[in-house]
C-alpha cells in the first residue's frame, strides 16, 4: 500500500473514532474552499475591474486637463461608470477563482484525500456553486438596481456640465456637437479663460441655419444662467426659401448657454439609465416608441448576463473535476478550459451587439447564458468518476479513491 494511500486511511480511521459525523466533515470542507473561491473572486474582480475602469476613465481625462475640473468631481464622476464594469468581470472572476482554487487542491492532493474518504464531485463542487449563487445573486443586484441608478446618475451629472457649465465640455481646437444639429468650436482657450477664434453654427432649423463668428469671448455667469459673450464677430443667417443670406456685425453679443444649447425642459434617458419596470412598461413618449427595440433589448439583456456567472462556474469544474486527476497540474484542462469561457464571452457579446438590431436574437441571449452551465453539468454527472484500477479493485486502496497512479509510491 503506498504511502499516501496509508495516510488517507488512517485520516479515515481518525475522524471515525473521533465521532465527527459525515455531515460535519462536509461543512468544515465546505467553509475552508468556500473562503479561498471567495478571496480568489473578489480580488480579480477588483482587479479587471480597476483596469477597465481606468482605461475607460482615461475618455474624461480631458475635464482636468483642458477644462479644470476638480479631482474630487472627476473621480466621483468616473466611479459611477464602476458598476457596468462590474457586472461584466464577475462572471470572469468567479471562473478564474475555480481554476485557481480547484487546481491548487488536485496539485497539493488534497482533492485525492477528499476522494478517498468518499467525497463525490458534486460534494466537491458544492463551495463552487455557492459561490455561483452569491455572484449570480449579486450580478443581480447590479444589473437591476445599481447599474441604473450610478448611470443615471452619471448622465444627470453630464447634463448639468452641459447646461450649467458649458465651457468644461467645449473642447479648444475641436468641433464640439453639443446637441443634435448645433456645433461650437474654439481655436484657443487663454490661461485666464477667454475664449479666441469662436464659431457656432446651428442647424436645428433647417430652414435658417444661423453662423456666429467672433475673434473672442468669454462664458460669464448671467442671472438666467451661464452665457457666452462674443466680441468682434458676426451672424449670418441664410433663408432657403428664398436664397437670401442676412448678415449682422456686432462689437458685442450675449447669448445664453441654455438658449445656446437649445436644451428641452426634460431630457429622454437612454436604455442604460432605466430600471427594469421602466425598459418593460407601456410609454406614450415619441422616442420611447422609436427606441422600443433597444428599450427590450437591455432589459432582456439585464436579466440574462447574471445568469452567465453560474455557467461559467459549472464549465470550470466540469473541466477540474471529471476524469482522472493529475498531481503534476492540468494545463491542457486549464488552457482548454480558458478557450472555452473565451469563445462563450465573445457569443455573448456578438449576440448582445445584434439584438439592438433584431429582437430575433434574444432567445440567443439566454441559450449563451444557460446552455454551456447544462452541458458542463452533464459531464461533470457522467464523467466525475474515472474507472478503477485492477489495484483499486483489489483493495490496494482505499474505499472510494479516485486517484491516478503518481499518487502512489
Amino acid at each position: 500500500m503506498g504511502a499516501t494511500a496509508r495516510a488517507v486511511k488512517a485520516l479515515k480511521h481518525c475522524r471515525e473514532a473521533m465521532g465527527i459525523p459525515i455531515v460535519g466533515r462536509m461543512q468544515i470542507l465546505e467553509r475552508y474552499i468556500l473562503k479561498q473561491l471567495l478571496a480568489v473572486a473578489v480580488v480579480v474582480t477588483l482587479g479587471l475591474t480597476f483596469t477597465v475602469w481606468l482605461s475607460q476613465s482615461l475618455r474624461l481625462m480631458k475635464l482636468i486637463v483642458n477644462q479644470g475640473l476638480e479631482i474630487s468631481s472627476f473621480l466621483y464622476l468616473i466611479s459611477l461608470l464602476a458598476p457596468s464594469f462590474i457586472l461584466l468581470v464577475m462572471p470572469i472572476a468567479a471562473f478564474c477563482a475555480v481554476l485557481v482554487i480547484y487546481n491548487k487542491l488536485i496539485v497539493d492532493s488534497e482533492m485525492v484525500v477528499m476522494r478517498s474518504v468518499g467525497i463525490s464531485a458534486w460534494q466537491l463542487a458544492r463551495p463552487a456553486l455557492w459561490l455561483g449563487a452569491i455572484v449570480t445573486l449579486f450580478g443581480f443586484f447590479v444589473s437591476l438596481y445599481l447599474l441604473p441608478s450610478s448611470y443615471r446618475n452619471f448622465k444627470d451629472i453630464q447634463y448639468e456640465l452641459r447646461s450649467e457649465l458649458g465651457s468644461l465640455l467645449i473642447e479648444e481646437g475641436v468641433f464640439n456637437e453639443v446637441t443634435s444639429g448645433l456645433t461650437v468650436y474654439v481655436r484657443e482657450r487663454a490661461e485666464d479663460g477667454t475664449l479666441k477664434g469662436i464659431l457656432v453654427h446651428d442647424s436645428r432649423n433647417a430652414q435658417a441655419p444661423v453662423t456666429m463668428m467672433a475673434e473672442r469671448g468669454a462664458i460669464a455667469e448671467g442671472e438666467d444662467g451661464p452665457k457666452v459673450v462674443m466680441a468682434q464677430g458676426n451672424r449670418q443667417e441664410l433663408d432657403r426659401a428664398t436664397g437670401k443670406l442676412s448678415m449682422l456685425y456686432f462689437d458685442r453679443y450675449t447669448l445664453v448657454v441654455d438658449q445656446l444649447r437649445g436644451q428641452g425642459p426634460a431630457r429622454w434617458r437612454e436604455p442604460r439609465e432605466r430600471y427594469i419596470h421602466e425598459l418593460l412598461g407601456q410609454s406614450s413618449h415619441p422616442k420611447d416608441r422609436e427606441n422600443a427595440v433597444r428599450l427590450i433589448a437591455e432589459a432582456n439583456r439585464r436579466i440574462s448576463l447574471p445568469l452567465l456567472a453560474f455557467s461559467l462556474v459549472l464549465v470550470g469544474l466540469a473541466f477540474l473535476l471529471s476524469g482522472e486527476f493529475n498531481r503534476r497540474g492540468q494545463t491542457k484542462r486549464l488552457m482548454l478550459a480558458t478557450l472555452t469561457v473565451a469563445a462563450i464571452e465573445a457569443a455573448s457579446f456578438g449576440v448582445g451587439s445584434a439584438v439592438d438590431d433584431d429582437l430575433a436574437f434574444v432567445p440567443g441571449l439566454y441559450l449563451v447564458s444557460l446552455l454551456p452551465g447544462l452541458a458542463a453539468a452533464w459531464v461533470l454527472t457522467t464523467g466525475a468518476r474515472p474507472k478503477r484500477t485492477a489495484l483499486q479493485r483489489e483493495g490496494s486502496e482505499p474505499d472510494g479513491y479516485a486517484g491516478s497512479g503518481e499518487a502512489r509510491t
